[in-house]
């Protein structure tokens, strides 16, 4: 306890006892009154006197000593210097914000298929599929998907080698993206069309976090199989529309062999003339 917190105590203790005192001396009256005796009521009301003297000198005490004992002790007992001021804490950053989207460097977009939506209407899902929804519909307005980038191969974070061009034939599908600002749990959507021909779907509740790399949606089996097409990618969160990839199926090559071709050369075939000789 340092010299200030040890006057505050002694003036708390002075005004408590200076309390109990006054107590004292009014109880000390009212026995005095009581007494038949003039010698004993006079001890009695000395009593209260010296009661209430003590009373006063220690509400004197509990006043006096913050304002001139705490000057007055310092004077006997100064104050220790004033520590160094040292850094006791090195404030260092901890968190580094890193932006949740990172565009990888091998995104580019070739202008024969433009991923943005040329629609004069704004798409919407069919009603059969809403009608697997399994979770809310409410989405976060400020969700944004990336452009959808193809690739018949998938390495985990981003397609392998994304193009808007495809020959024949064709296994699987991927369509990637980059997400931010999602919801989990909010039923997201994507469906797959060739021409105006729902060919493929998927729809489920969504569990890729709030913001990241790594997105995708696929198609390996869609109906009539793949075959030569435009064919448009169009994704949903809940019944919002938020992007559409399109990209072109080319049929199989033809593949021209080269076969033989005979060539008549005309050629001269003389007839051998006989002349007679004469005898």
């Amino acid at each position: 306890m340092d010299i200030r917190a040890g006057v505050v105590v002694l003036s708390i203790f002075s005004i408590i006892g200076g309390y109990y005192a006054i107590r004292a001396a009014i109880k000390t009256m009212q026995t005095a009154r009581k007494l038949t005796f003039y010698s004993l009521r006079r001890q009695h009301n000395a009593s209260a006197w010296r009661l209430l003297a003590l009373a006063l000198a220690l509400f004197g005490c509990a006043y006096w000593l913050p304002f001139y004992g705490e000057p007055l002790v310092y004077v006997y007992f100064p104050p220790s210097p004033t520590p160094s001021l040292t850094p006791t804490i090195t404030l260092t950053p901890t968190i580094t914000p890193t932006p949740t989207i990172t565009v990888p460097p091998t995104l580019t977009i070739t202008p024969l298929v433009s991923n943005t939506p040329t629609l004069t209407t704004t798409p919407a899902l069919p009603l059969a599929i809403e009608a697997l929804f399994e979770g809310p519909v409410t989405p976060n307005p400020d969700a944004v998907f990336t452009a959808i980038q193809f690739s018949t191969e998938f390495d985990g974070l981003n397609p392998v080698n994304p193009k808007t061009v495809f020959e024949l034939p064709i296994k699987k599908m991927y369509g990637g993206f980059d997400y931010n600002n999602t919801l989990p749990g909010v039923q997201w959507t994507a469906v797959w069309y060739r021409g105006s021909q729902l060919v493929c779907y998927e729809t489920q509740p969504w569990n890729g976090g709030t913001g990241g790399i790594g997105g995708y949606t696929e198609c390996t089996d869609p109906i009539g199989g793949w075959t030569a097409g435009s064919y448009e990618v169009q994704i949903f969160m809940g019944y919002e529309w938020k992007v559409v990839g399109r990209f072109v199926v080319l049929g199989d090559l033809v593949t021209l062999t080269p076969t033989p071709t005979r060539t008549l050369v005309p050629t001269s075939t003389g007839t051998p003339s006989v002349t007679p000789s004469t005898p």
